[in-house]
């Protein structure tokens, strides 16, 4: 691993290094400082401080990295770096054997990277920027060790024109590892709980990040690439945005990407459902309430706004508020403070709304069931996801995610959908839209006998004629006609068209097979051009 004869593909400089300024005897006197901390047990944080300062101004380093191994959650995270923002530090999270921090960690063996563009192992976790400079650093990765248990690693990265002087840093680099193993291990054993926490926080945000970026909204048609256009700038603004589609759109998908796309993404994202919360406890839910404002009010309590504080509040179906939370909610609006039930004392916020809606606020103003002056105060920056029966392939795509999904949830294996069964969900008009797609496959994914979703596994609504425009209702004949309908579909396209094939698959003869197929109208030259067939 520490080899000292690393190829740079360049002219090598085996020069003295106090000679160019680089001299390493000037580590002595910072070295004696380290060894103090440590022999006054002055803690880990001012030993790690000593070395950071080291790696950046006697190894002149860009970039240093500390991270220390959760054994209980068996998980990699960074502890204390320079040449990193917080976002990219909170990023660098890795499990052992994952990247070049990993493979250090599972098997306690430095590693020198000398090119990182000619690393396979380097996974930039962190997402720190390309550069032609960092394309030629080097990467030094030792472990922390006491005895044989690995505790973390200390990692450096800058560009190196002599293999000498990279060699020595490693040595060097290994060696202040092997003073601070003692501190880290006493810092683990008592700051167990606090680590355990700080992992698993930053794997959720990490977690909810990939799961609210617009890029994992599935759906690559037209309108669905004018709502990611929209998520990209608002996300930029601190605008109130307001969001208008049909019941099961993914209304709340999109403001969490908003949220996690933002400068405020650091910050809470609380929602809070204006439907599902009773009329009497919606302005104690929003604003909160001081102890004894009530009966049952046995203490005070942080409404939604306040817990938001520093990120952002989603307000969903606003349009179900009462007028006169309608009235408070402006004045939030308007001037970022809100009062709890039964205080006295306004509190400011700090907090980004994004509202949402499956109603016609505009008709509510009408009707004055909605105030005029709340409606154009929401109505910044509205954006309208479109209902799935206008997103076309979408569907696919979505069946695709949702057939993953749910066949990893119920331990099952399904392999493929049928053609038939395609049809039925392209030509259903989805009056649920995304939600009752899910759940339409969820309910086909336990229903299925032999790891593929046929049409018969559908709910019935899609198998009507009403429903999907195809010719077979729900009766028991019709039922069975379906299922033959199917079987010999499949067949026929499984054999490449070929009848004899499929007649033998089907248990039939050639002849019982033309004679079923003329029935249903299905022509073998259908499945040798690859077309679909048609009922």
């Amino acid at each position: 691993m520490l080899d000292p004869d690393l190829a740079f593909g360049e002219p090598v400089d085996d020069f003295s290094h106090c000679g160019t300024g680089e001299c390493r005897v000037n580590t002595l006197p910072v070295l004696y400082r380290l060894n103090q901390v440590i022999s006054e047990s002055s803690g880990l944080a001012d030993a790690l401080r000593i070395i950071l300062d080291i790696m950046r101004v006697s190894l002149r380093m860009d970039r240093g990295i500390i991270t220390l191994y959760d054994r209980r959650s068996d998980t990699i995270f960074i502890h204390e770096s320079f040449g990193l923002t917080d976002e990219e530090r909170k990023r660098g999270i890795y499990a052992p054997g994952e990247g070049i921090t990993g493979k250090v960690v599972e098997s306690g063996q430095a590693i020198v990277v000398p090119r990182l563009s000619e690393s396979a192992d380097f996974l930039n976790r962190t997402g720190s920027p390309e550069s032609e400079r960092r394309a030629k650093a080097a990467f030094i990765c030792v472990p922390i060790m006491l005895g044989k248990k690995v505790l973390g690693t200390i990692a450096g990265e800058r560009v190196y024109r002599s293999r000498l002087l990279l060699k020595q840093d490693a040595e060097f680099i290994a060696a202040i590892a092997l003073m601070i193993a003692p501190l880290a291990e006493l810092y683990l054993i008592a700051n167990v709980e606090k680590v355990a926490l700080e992992t698993e926080n930053l794997r959720l945000r990490n977690e909810l990040k990939e799961r609210y970026q617009p890029a994992n909204i599935i759906g690559n048609s037209k309108p669905m690439q004018e709502v990611y256009e929209l998520i990209r700038k608002v996300s930029t603004s601190r605008a109130t945005v307001l969001i208008l589609g049909e019941s099961g759109v993914g209304k709340e998908l999109v403001a969490g990407a908003i949220h996690y796309s933002s400068a405020a993404s650091e910050g809470p994202f609380v929602k809070f459902n204006c439907a599902a919360i009773p009329e009497n406890l919606a302005e104690s839910g929003l604003f909160g309430h001081e102890k004894g404002a009530f009966t049952g009010a046995l203490a005070a309590h942080k409404g939604s706004f306040e817990q938001a504080d520093g990120g952002t509040i989603f307000l969903d179906e606003v349009g179900e508020l009462t007028l006169a939370v309608q009235a408070k909610l402006l004045r939030v609006l308007q001037e970022r403070v809100i009062e709890r039930v039964g205080g006295s004392r306004p509190l400011k916020v700090d907090v980004r709304i994004i509202a949402a809606t499956n109603r016609d606020l505009a008709a509510m103003v009408e009707r004055g069931e909605f105030r005029e002056d709340l409606y154009y105060r929401l109505y910044v920056v509205p954006i309208t996801v479109p209902p799935l029966r206008d997103r076309g392939s979408d569907v696919i795509l979505l069946t695709d995610h949702f057939v993953a999904q749910s066949s990893r949830a119920n331990h099952k294996s399904i392999k493929r959908i049928s053609t038939p069964a395609l049809n039925m969900l392209m030509a259903y008009h989805w009056p649920g839209n995304v939600r009752e797609l899910e759940n339409v496959i969820e309910r086909a994914v336990i229903l299925s006998d032999d790891d593929v979703i046929h049409g018969y596994n559908l709910p019935p609504s899609l198998q009507t004629s009403d429903e999907t425009g195809t010719t077979f209702g729900v009766s028991l004949e019709s039922k069975i006609h379906a299922v033959e309908y199917e079987m010999i579909v499949e067949a026929l396209k499984s054999s490449n068209g070929n009848v004899g094939l499929a007649a033998n698959e089907l248990g039939l003869t050639r002849r019982m097979l033309g004679l079923r197929m003329e029935r249903y109208g299905i022509s073998y030259k259908t499945f040798r051009t690859g077309t679909p067939p048609r009922r």
